[in-house]
């Protein structure tokens, strides 16, 4: 049996037919940036968000450092991120001129561990960026709280959780705004680049608008230094199609995932950690193995693929080497790095490949 690591073709034969009518009503309409597609799926994005604004951008990258300018963050300032992550966390706040500050995560959850936070706090830091990583969310209670409590922003990191909810409320409603990727294998993905930043904040909201125009509020007119990061009408069109699947399929994330959790029971792999007060998207199904090499041999062998999020951690990436952070540092990011096997996880996964990775990984 031969499974992929992720595929899309489920998904598209199910949405084929109105993905290419939302092509062809955009091409009909011969307007491309700036229209109704992108107004009505921002205004649904939205509501899906529980938010009061959603502003579409180029990318999940733009999505959070257009929020960081909006809310004022720049040189000589300091924004807390996990030290595990997918590295556009910390590129967002390198391109405001900011720094980013790593805190460890919770080795269960790869998540940022709220416990570390108040330590990191400088009178330099002005945000705190969660990543709601692998469509699992962060501890946000605690994150707020401290938040609230040292006078900071809360940027929340959405890349890979679209949908997922905390204690009963969905993500990116929490903090002053949070970004959004739409890249093709998120959840909710474009057929192409795409993202969005929502917010509750009126004023914020106004400024990333203008922000991802060239800074401008009306034509030619210009009251930011802003960028060019517009969502096109043709990747709205697409998304608003897919946004109406978007919980039915995570619901079908989350049974494949069930089945994996109750299902895996090999004493060398570590299952991820869910706490109960957490309804995850399972973006990602990520497993820990001390012999992860080994393991991921032994699964490509048997027709299984695999990925690894991420085999570098941040810390070491060349770029950010500027940071002086050296191995052994952040113990737990490495620890991570150099365990964590992603394994099969889409819509449209049939029961026995799910059943099939389940024996593979027990008889390992």
């Amino acid at each position: 049996m031969n499974i992929p690591f992720v595929s899309f073709k489920p998904m598209e034969r199910e949405l084929g037919e109105d993905i290419r009518a939302a092509f062809e009503r955009v091409f009909d309409n011969s307007w491309y940036i700036d229209g109704n597609e992108d107004k009505e799926f921002e205004e649904s994005f939205a509501r899906f968000c529980d938010s009061s604004y959603c502003i579409g951008v180029g990318n999940g990258l733009d999505a959070l450092m257009l929020a960081l300018k909006a809310l004022g963050i720049g040189e000589g300032d300091e924004v807390i991120v996990p030290s595990n992550t997918y590295i556009a966390t910390a590129l967002a706040v390198t391109y405001v001129g900011a720094m980013p500050v790593f805190v460890e995560p919770d080795i269960r959850t790869f998540n940022i561990n709220p416990d570390g936070i108040e330590d990191a706090i400088s009178s330099k830091t002005k945000a705190i960026m969660p990543v709601h990583l692998y469509g699992q969310p962060c501890d946000m209670d605690p994150i707020m709280a401290i938040a609230e409590k040292h006078g900071l922003f809360v940027v929340e990191d959405c890349a890979q959780a679209h949908g997922a909810k905390y204690k009963g409320r969905v993500i990116g409603s929490f903090g002053d705004a949070a970004g959004f990727s739409f890249y093709p294998g998120k959840n909710l993905g474009a057929l192409g680049d795409a993202g969005a930043t929502v917010t509750s904040n009126k004023e914020i909201a106004d400024k990333i608008r203008a922000l991802r125009n060239y800074g401008s509020d009306y034509k030619y007119h210009h009251i930011y230094k802003g960028n060019n990061s517009r969502l096109d009408e043709m990747q709205a069109a697409f998304l608003s199609v897919k946004l109406k699947s978007l919980e039915r399929m995570n619901n079908e994330r989350r049974r494949i995932a069930e089945i994996y959790l109750s299902g895996i029971k090999n004493d060398k792999v570590i299952l991820p950690y869910v706490p109960d007060y957490v309804e995850p998207v399972w973006h990602i199904f990520g497993v820990r193995c001390q012999i992860r090499n080994e393991l991921e041999k032994y699964l490509n062998e048997n027709g299984i693929g695999t990925n690894k999020h991420y085999p570098i951690p941040m810390h070491l990436q060349e770029c950010y080497k500027d940071l002086g952070l050296a191995k052994g540092d952040l113990p737990i990011a490495e620890e991570i790095s150099e365990t964590e096997l992603s394994l099969p996880m889409y819509y449209g996964m049939k029961d026995e490949e799910v059943d099939y990775v389940v024996r593979m990984i027990n008889e390992f």
